[in-house]
Formats: C-alpha cells, sequence, structure tokens
C-alpha cells in the first residue's frame, strides 16, 4: 500500500491519498497541515518504528474503511464494508494502543512532559519509545523542510527488503 501525504500551505485538513494493493485507492482526510506533521503521518512514523502491525495503517492495508476515508477510484473488492466491519471489532485493542502510543511519541517528540505511568502504559520498552519519537522527530524535521505543494509517499508495510520505489516518490525510511 502507498501513502500519499502533500504539504499544504496552511493548517487545512490534510487528504492523504491511500492506495491498497488491491487497486482500490482512497483519500483521506486527517488533522494536521502546514508545517506541522499531519496525524496520520505521524502514525506511520510510529508504526513504522515501534512496528506496530495491526494499528491503523496496517487495518488500511488489510482493508478497514475509516470514516474519513474516500473512495476515489478501483474496483472494491465484494463484500468490503462487512470485512471493514469485521475487522474493525477484532482489531479494536489493537488501534486503540497504536492511538494511544501515537499520542504518547508525538508528544514527546513536541517535549510535552508525560508522566512516567502513561510511558509504563504504552507496554512498550523505553528504549524503543525513544527510538520512536526520534524518529517522529526526524520526520518533523523533513516535513517542515518540505515545499508546498510537494508530496510524501509512504510504503505500508515498510519493505525491509531491497527499497522499492514508484516514479517520483519519495519514501519513507
Amino acid at each position: 500500500m502507498w501513502m500519499t501525504f502533500e504539504r499544504m500551505p496552511d493548517r487545512r485538513p490534510v487528504e492523504t491519498l491511500v492506495e491498497r494493493d488491491d487497486g482500490v485507492v482512497f483519500a483521506m482526510r486527517g488533522a494536521g497541515g502546514g508545517a506541522d506533521l499531519p496525524h496520520d503521518l505521524v502514525h506511520a512514523v510510529v508504526e513504522t518504528a515501534l512496528p506496530l502491525a495491526d494499528g491503523v495503517w496496517g487495518c488500511v492495508a488489510d482493508g478497514v474503511l475509516w470514516g474519513s476515508m474516500r473512495h476515489v477510484s478501483g474496483r472494491r473488492p465484494p463484500h468490503s464494508a462487512e470485512k471493514s466491519d469485521r475487522l474493525k471489532q477484532q482489531r479494536r485493542d489493537a488501534v486503540m494502543r497504536a492511538e494511544n502510543v501515537a499520542d504518547l511519541v508525538g508528544r514527546l517528540a513536541r517535549g510535552e512532559q508525560v508522566p512516567g505511568h502513561l510511558v509504563a502504559a504504552a507496554g512498550v520498552p523505553r528504549e524503543r519509545i525513544d527510538a520512536a519519537v526520534e524518529a517522529v522527530r526526524d520526520a518533523a524535521r523533513r516535513w517542515a523542510a518540505l515545499p508546498v505543494g510537494e508530496r510524501w509517499v509512504v510504503e505500508w508495510p515498510p519493505s525491509r527488503e531491497r527499497p522499492r520505489s514508484r516514479p517520483g516518490r519519495t519514501r519513507l525510511r
């Protein structure tokens, strides 16, 4: 799956283009924009760094349809709404954990004070949290330096082999 984040000139909601491996394309509306790292890109960075295969992006890759997603092109598989509902139910706890961990890592990356019990409650070793914080900080610097109108493309799941690329695409590493 490929996710394309476009750098907006202001804090308008970001619309991410999601190209699933089955050929279906969605636009997904999310928070963030301008020089601030979009929320959905924070998820991509954190879910890659930790890794969290059943987080927000793993669910989308497997067929979950969130309310913020709008079908753009491609033939949807039969019973895709039912499959999405079933996956949402099965992975509810994993998605909530991914939301909580991404929020925690994002807050730490911005330099906010976070009580130690919240870090412990994440259920992720501190050294992995620290690595994810550094990954988000790096991504935030790269995002802020990205010219308005340029795009950042992320592959999901992240390739552990030789990098695959698509023409004109910048990969998240």
